[in-house]
């Protein structure tokens, strides 16, 4: 058993390396960083990012390709999922102010692997962001001139006829996205001012959208002579719901600005609100508008809305809703291109990203080398990848991300406070520790517990202590609810703080992937009879309730001054349900880019990220601890606590018991 114990040793060392967790610093206010956004800035950010392609372009595609004029549920759908999630991101954007998103709450309640795929795939998400709303602006700016730009490309620069990429390499997306990296370097001031004039200038083109657009709309366009509502059925609504998420994106930028907010505790979950309630009004008002306006089959999707007023007869109104456009895709560009440097900033600072990237200007206050390398990858992309082919992609990794995010709600709500570590590493210094129970107080309790006895043996005495501990134990968190004492104390009662809920949280999940494969492939891809079908429902469903029954009848962290989610674990879990349906809705090849975007991520963390983590560096070189009770000729019982050595130094002479030191000494009781 020994020889087995020390061979499963560095199997366990290296699993907890991958599990180890993020340990913030006492002032989580502090940051090399400059504080100056308020509430409004980080509402005019999380509008920015969101209202952008998605509204101009996206609408438009769904439409047309996916959902017909039903890419109203669509985006109401996608809405109500990202308000899901976005309460999640602001709960942890009031509580831990610190940028990196869903990568620092991911590493602060589930653990360092875990947080580095989700970091990984982030910044993945942020540079198809970006590159896809640059090649959205492209397109835009190119329609306005009959597509001339594309004309010129094709004829006299290059055209290219390979598959999974773009037809044509589009420098002009590729140039803006430049330029606004050039503008981001700058520095928070310049970059939240660019913001805020191209936000309130696509506003002001949404209010002009909407009341022209509803007095030039025509039901007819809903009737089922054009096809009908949902021309798609069921199947399109969600899948242009998958799809739509790209228009949520950008409402993370708030949690990932948290730590440049003035006062995140109150600013970062009031911007979330606000901003995420103002860009589902606009998306579901807009998609109701352009699919009322003319027939939604005949779209363009490179530029639906213009497009349309130009078809109505009103091109002076396309004009204005070209620069409209234009101006919220740069909100979009610039909240792509301020967040991606900061998760970049976040890993690296950790250790487990490349440590250029943590470098921050001295005059800028940013990390200007992270921000010139991503930008020009960002350019990159949209050089060479088309428009569909980027927002696939980018939908998978936001709704990982999501996911990972709501789970690590659950397993914060739960988990047992950290008090032990600091209390085990200040007690030995503590002049005046706590007494332990004298002769005259076990006989005081004896005689309250109704039986007068000497507690004279060792184990004796460890079962008062443990009854001691039972009548004045007070519920912790992670610990079950004394309402359910009764009911499910045998089972549940000697588990450790927070294990059930982590494993219910284990269960959760795997439940949730089971129920939704059954949904979405059930019928098709698996053809299973309708019998099994409703069978496999009923069982992953059971699953997927008694996970949530089992989280709920666990004590929470106290409730603190900071924004939280209500219903815990009930919304966190119907967004994972949600989320992980919606990602199972998304294409296979999606799935393999997605795979081979995990290898390479994986790749870099055991080549570089597991060997130069802060979190590792800051762990103390801990030894292997044995304990023993050892008699003395005197008979009184000591207890000696000592390193175990290996076996090269640990040898000694068979019988032979070393004596005790003075450490042991200390050890008497």
């Amino acid at each position: 058993m020994e020889n087995c114990a020390r061979g499963c040793a560095p199997g366990v060392r290296f699993c907890q390396k991958l599990n180890r967790l993020k340990t913030l610093d006492d002032d989580v206010m502090a940051t090399s960083l400059k504080r100056c956004l308020s509430t409004v800035d980080l509402a005019l950010l999380g509008v920015g990012g969101m209202v952008g392609s998605g509204l101009y372009v996206l609408t438009g595609t769904v439409a047309k390709d996916t959902a017909g004029p039903s890419v109203v549920l669509s985006f109401l759908i996608a809405g109500i999922a990202s308000l899901m999630a976005a309460l999640c991101y602001a709960e942890f954007g009031a509580r831990v102010p610190k940028t990196g998103s869903a990568y620092m709450f991911t590493y602060l309640s589930m653990g360092e692997i875990w947080a580095f795929l989700i970091g990984w795939n982030v910044i993945l998400e942020y540079m198809i962001g970006g590159a896809a709303v640059a090649r959205a602006w492209s397109g835009y700016l190119d329609s306005i001139f009959n597509h001339a730009i594309q004309n010129f490309t094709e004829t006299h620069i290059m055209r290219w006829d390979v598959p999974f990429i773009a037809h044509y390499p589009d420098l002009l997306a590729a140039g803006i996205l430049l330029v606004a990296t050039l503008f981001i370097s700058f520095g928070v001031r310049v970059s939240s001012l660019l913001n805020h004039i191209f936000s309130v200038v696509s506003m002001v083109v949404i209010v002009f959208i909407l009341i022209f657009g509803f007095i030039l709309a025509d039901p007819i366009n809903w009737s089922m002579k054009e096809g009908g509502f949902a021309p798609f059925g069921l199947s399109g609504v969600l899948a242009g719901t998958a799809t739509c998420f790209y228009a949520f994106v950008g409402f993370d930028v708030i949690a990932a600005s948290s730590e440049e907010a003035k006062n995140p505790q109150k600013a970062v979950p009031i911007a979330t609100a606000i901003s995420l309630a103002l860009a589902t009004t606009a998306y579901i008002l807009v998609s109701t508008v352009l699919t009322l306006m003319v027939p939604w089959h005949t779209l363009d999707p490179n530029s639906a809305l213009s497009d349309a007023f130009f078809r109505r007869g009103y091109s002076w109104a396309g004009f204005i809703v070209a620069v409209g456009s234009i101006c919220a895709m740069n909100t979009v560009l610039l909240s792509n291109l301020f967040s991606l440097p900061r998760i970049v900033y976040a890993m690296a600072e950790d250790g487990l990203f490349f440590s250029v990237f943590s470098r921050v200007n001295p005059v800028t206050k940013v990390p200007v080398i992270a921000i010139m390398v991503f930008g020009s990858l960002m350019a990159l992309l949209a050089l060479i990848f088309d428009l569909e082919a980027l927002v696939q992609f980018l939908s998978i990794g936001t709704l990982l991300a999501y996911t990972f995010v709501a789970a690590s709600i659950i397993v914060l709500r739960f988990q047992p406070e950290k008090s032990s570590s600091k209390q085990s590493s200040t007690s030995s210094s503590n002049p005046n520790p706590e007494p332990s129970p004298t002769a005259s107080d076990v006989q005081t309790m004896a005689q309250e517990s109704g039986e007068l006895k000497e507690y004279e043996s060792f184990s004796d005495k460890l079962q008062l202590v443990e009854m001691q501990k039972k009548t004045k134990e007070r519920r912790a968190p992670g610990q079950l609810k004394a309402y359910w004492e009764p009911h499910l104390g045998r089972v549940l009662g000697d588990c450790e703080p927070g294990e059930v809920v982590a494993f219910s949280v284990l269960a959760l999940l795997v439940s949730a992937v089971s129920l939704c494969a059954v949904l979405v492939f059930g019928n098709n891809q698996l053809q299973l009879p309708v019998w099994s079908i409703s069978l496999l429902v009923v069982v992953f469903g059971l699953a997927f309730l008694l996970s949530i029954g089992l989280i709920w009848v666990h004590e929470q962290q106290p409730s603190t001054k900071t924004f939280q989610v209500p219903l815990v674990p009930l919304i966190p879990g119907a967004s994972i349900l949600l989320n992980i349906f919606l990602m199972l809705k998304l294409s296979a090849l999606t799935w393999v880019r997605f795979s081979v975007w995990l290898v390479v991520g994986l790749l870099v963390y055991f080549g570089y990220g597991i060997w130069h983590s802060k979190e590792g560096l800051r762990e103390p070189q801990q030894r292997d601890v044995a304990a023993r009770y050892v008699v003395l000729p005197s008979g009184s019982l000591v207890e000696t606590v000592q390193a175990v050595q290996p076996d090269a130094q640990s040898e000694t002479t068979p019988g032979h018991t070393p004596a005790p030191t003075s450490e042991d000494q200390q050890g008497k009781r």
